[in-house]
């Protein structure tokens, strides 16, 4: 039977998890995080940056939605489904919920509307 790992091969795991922790302990060990609070800094300012269009493409999906929906519920109507008012449900909350989430978005990135 053939064995799984070689003497050669768990070597080599090994000596590679022994640099790769010594590489994470040497970077953890200085203690100064300057460099990450300021890179967390730079992306928070740059999301911030991109609230106010997503809050615009959220008002313009829910206004495809609710023209296409309401395309759809007419020809519905004309063709006397039975589910009209179940589409018509669907819809309003496909639409109440898009312009929720646009008014929501700026509150959950910290941004004053």
């Amino acid at each position: 039977m053939k064995r799984m790992f070689s003497a050669k091969k768990v070597q080599m795991l090994t000596l590679m998890l022994l640099c790769g922790t010594t590489a994470v302990m040497a970077q953890n060990s200085a203690g100064d995080y300057s460099a990450g609070t300021t890179a967390l800094a730079t992306v928070t300012e740059e999301i911030a940056k991109y609230v106010p269009v997503m809050v615009k493409l959220c008002y313009a999906i829910a206004g495809v939605v609710a023209i296409v929906g309401a395309i759809s519920v007419y020809i519905a109507m004309n063709n006397e489904e039975q589910d009209v008012k179940k589409k018509i449900m669907m819809i309003v909350g496909a639409c109440i919920f898009l312009i929720a989430a646009a008014q929501a978005l700026p509150m959950f990135f910290g941004i004053g509307a």
